[in-house]
């Protein structure tokens, strides 16, 4: 059983910063694709990033292009989204997610966390 716990949201303001981990566990993450999705109140789930296995290659949504980076340790089982210049526009519940395929779309991912909840305000 693999499951993923997020962690690292909160309350911050326009221009902070903040950084999210994801921990898996029941199986190795080196096995797995990690995304990082969100979805903010009345609007659709958005994909955020994704990175390979070995981690050598990343993908981004257009939105956070520039300001978000995700990474991962392999030895801790973990993967992180670190989100600078944060607007209130990525207010959102953050998910990370895994998947065996290396792509964007929420379809390719088998397994989900509960989620973090981000809010910047103004």
């Amino acid at each position: 059983q693999v499951r993923l716990v997020e962690s690292g949201g909160g309350l911050v303001q326009a221009g902070d910063s903040l950084r999210l981990s994801c921990v898996i566990s029941g199986r190795t993450l080196s096995s797995y694709v990690m995304g990082w999705f969100r979805q903010a109140p009345g609007k659709e789930r958005e994909f955020v990033a994704a990175i390979r296995q070995n981690g050598r290659s990343t993908l981004y949504g257009d939105s956070v292009k520039g300001r978000f980076t995700i990474s991962r340790d392999n030895a801790k089982n973990t993967v992180y989204l670190q989100m600078n210049s944060l607007s209130p526009e990525d207010t959102a519940v953050y998910r990370c997610a895994a998947a065996l395929s290396y792509g964007s779309s929420p379809a390719l991912y088998g397994y989900w966390g509960q989620g973090t909840q981000v809010t910047v305000s103004a």
